[in-house]
Order: structure tokens, then C-alpha cells, then sequence
């Protein structure tokens, strides 16, 4: 059986007014689709554990909300929604932004499955670590023009560099990739990691 944190309760009370029937909904029907769930706060987000491993995550902020499944790339893939928020789901600011209740259920299962096939693979060896990828030529220019962010860039180990170039590259539509280029160098100004959101709290 789940485990309910009552941080949560507090987390989902203090939200806005619009986010607290979307987190209430989003926490039900994760247990439904995973009654062994437990709760936990995890980076100042409410997060669900399977199996002592994270199975997703829900979030409120000002303006929306965000519902993330965990290492499970492939469930749910909206490249154009991925850009607006976190999570799979884009910006959620009511119930109808959501697919239905089934659907979601469905989702919780999927990354319930894909989750225990990932912890009965065998251990991969250890490899040695990856170089720095090289910098797009695109994402270069847009440095150069902020001593800040090329100074963090420069700065940054070889993962976190990769975790910009990864996320640039992978965008399929060019309006996509420079917007994220925009949106890199902001972050890299503030001397922030790619997924500075997820290691707040």
C-alpha cells in the first residue's frame, strides 16, 4: 500500500487557487495507477517514489502547473510542450490541458514497467567518462556575446556542457533551437546547470 506525506497536503494548500484542483487531481490518479506509491518532497516538489526509485514528480508554479515522469523518455513525446514547462505536459493551467484520466493512468503504468525493467537490466560497466561535446558554432556566437555565460560555460565539467549542447541539438524545428540557444545563455548568466530547476529546494 502508499505511503501519503502530509507535506504535500501543505505543498498542494499553499499553491494558487487554479493549481490546487490540477495537483489534487494529478496526486489521485497517480495512485490509482500506482497504489504502491509513496510520497515524498523531492527539490521542494512533491515527487512519488515506486519501488524507491522516482516514478514522477508534480509541481505549481505562478502561472501553471507541471507533471514529470522520471528517466522514462519516450512516454509521452510533445517536443513543442517540453519547451513550455518541465515535465511531459507543457504549461498546465486547468484540467482540460491534461489528457484524460485514463490516459494518464496508462502513462503511471508505462513508467511503472519501464522502471522495473531498468532495475532488472544488468548493471552496465563502467565506461570512461565522456569528452566535452563540441560547442555548436550557434550556441558559440550567442556566448560570445556575454562574458558571464561564456565564463560559466567555460567552467562548466564536461556533463554539464553536454547537457546544453544535448538539449540545443536535439530541438527539431530552427525556431525551437534558438530559442533554447536564448534560453541557455540566460541561465549560463546566471551561472546556472541545464536542469537547474530540478536541484532547487
Amino acid at each position: 500500500m502508499g505511503k501519503r506525506d502530509p507535506r504535500i497536503d501543505g505543498y498542494i494548500a499553499k499553491s494558487a487557487d487554479f493549481a490546487r484542483p490540477i495537483l489534487e487531481h494529478l496526486r489521485a490518479v497517480i495512485h490509482q495507477g500506482c497504489p504502491e506509491a509513496e510520497e515524498a518532497i523531492k527539490w521542494g516538489m512533491p515527487a512519488f517514489l515506486y519501488h524507491d526509485r522516482i516514478l514522477c514528480g508534480i509541481a505549481a508554479f505562478k502561472r501553471h502547473c507541471a507533471l514529470g515522469f522520471w528517466g522514462v523518455r519516450g512516454i509521452v513525446g510533445n517536443e513543442d510542450k517540453r519547451d513550455d514547462a518541465m515535465g511531459q505536459f507543457g504549461r498546465v493551467v486547468s484540467l482540460k490541458d491534461l489528457p484524460s484520466k485514463k490516459a494518464l493512468i496508462g502513462y503511471v503504468r508505462q513508467a511503472m514497467t519501464l522502471g522495473d525493467e531498468r532495475a532488472a537490466a544488468p548493471p552496465r560497466s563502467r565506461k570512461a567518462p565522456k569528452p566535452a561535446p563540441a560547442t555548436p558554432d550557434d550556441l558559440a556566437a550567442a556566448l560570445n556575446k556575454n562574458r558571464r555565460a561564456v565564463a560559466t560555460y567555460a567552467a562548466f565539467s564536461a556533463s554539464c556542457k553536454r547537457e546544453y549542447v544535448e538539449w540545443i541539438t536535439e530541438a527539431k524545428r530552427a525556431q525551437t533551437r534558438e530559442n533554447r540557444i536564448a534560453q541557455a545563455v540566460e541561465w549560463m548568466a546566471e551561472g546556472k546547470q541545464r536542469n537547474w530547476k530540478y536541484k532547487q529546494g
